[in-house]
């Protein structure tokens, strides 16, 4: 999830029956971040979701 769509997916995991689901927020927006900005997404990504399943 990008940091602007967090207290939207919030309100839809509540929404859902899944209060506090957990999920990697990454900084917005996506869609005019260079290469590099991409590549920095994804590391952030893939560290938010080691800690999340429990890999840290």
């Amino acid at each position: 999830m990008t940091t602007r769509f967090v207290s939207a997916a919030e309100l839809m995991s509540r929404v859902l029956g899944m209060p506090g689901y957990a999920f990697a927020v990454i900084d917005h927006p996506v869609s005019s971040a260079g290469e590099d900005g991409l590549r920095d997404m994804a590391r952030t990504t893939i560290e938010q979701m080691r800690g999340l399943l429990g890999l840290v």
